[in-house]
This record gives C-alpha cells, sequence and structure tokens, in this order.
C-alpha cells in the first residue's frame, strides 16, 4: 500500500501532462528544450527526496517526477524518431535503442547498492540521480540534428 500511494499524484500528473507536452512540442516543432526541462524537472525530484526524507515531500517529489516523466516520455519518443539515420532501417534502430534503454535498468542496482550501504544510504543515490538526470538533460542539447 505504501509503494502505491505516492504513485498516484506522479501517475496523475504523468498521463496529463505527456499529451499535452507531445502536443506542444509537435506544433512548435522543437523536442530538445522540452526534453532538458523535463530532465531537470525530475533532477528536482530527486534532489528534493535525498534533502527532506519525509513523506510529505515523497508525495510531492512524487508529483514532480510525474510531471517531469511525462513530458520526458512523450517528447523523446518523437526526438528519437527524428535522430534515426533512415526510413527504411528504423525497425532496426529502434530495437536497438529499445536494448540501449534496457541497459541502465540493468547496470542501475549494481551502481545503487554501493552507494545506499556504503556512501551516505539514500541521500547519497538520490543526489547521484540528480547529478546523472542533469548531465543527461544537458547532453541533449548537444544533439544536432533537432531544433
Amino acid at each position: 500500500m505504501v509503494a502505491v500511494v505516492p504513485a498516484v499524484p506522479g501517475g496523475g500528473v504523468h498521463l496529463g501532462r505527456d499529451q499535452q507536452a507531445d502536443l506542444v512540442s509537435d506544433r512548435t516543432g522543437r523536442r530538445k528544450l522540452p526534453v532538458t526541462v523535463a530532465g531537470l524537472v525530475m533532477a528536482v525530484a530527486a534532489t528534493l527526496l535525498a534533502l527532506w526524507p519525509s513523506w510529505p515531500a515523497a508525495m510531492a517529489a512524487a508529483a514532480i517526477m510525474g510531471l517531469g516523466y511525462g513530458v520526458y516520455l512523450s517528447v523523446d519518443a518523437a526526438m528519437v524518431t527524428q535522430v534515426l539515420p533512415e526510413a527504411a532501417g528504423r525497425a532496426k534502430d529502434l530495437g536497438i535503442i529499445n536494448i540501449a534503454n534496457s541497459g541502465p535498468q540493468v547496470l542501475a542496482p549494481a551502481i545503487a547498492a554501493p552507494l545506499v550501504s556504503e556512501l551516505g544510504g539514500y541521500p547519497s543515490l538520490y543526489l547521484s540521480v540528480a547529478v546523472i538526470t542533469v548531465l543527461g538533460s544537458l547532453f541533449v542539447q548537444r544533439i544536432h540534428s533537432v531544433p
């Protein structure tokens, strides 16, 4: 039950914002800015969890994370299709991207375990997540083939 409650505000915000972000991104043709801002919003949620480990902060972080993640998922998917090299190999390329997306999910527990057990507990884990998310968001700006 405890794990489900934070998912409610995050999921609700996620579902509402991803459709709106996708529409705005499609109308303006801009992909990098919404993806970057979404990453920075998710970093704020991780920082909130690191600095204020309380139930109200966790609920606020869930809503903030839902907002950032909803925007990120919808606009990033559109951006990924724009950076693919050629239409003929899109299925293969999307398959490779899918495998690349699974890599962090496989590696994250091996990285998180020492952070939590040896290097400061969950605050160090959440701060690491925030830093990595900010770096990833900034690297999106280096993509030249997408506005």
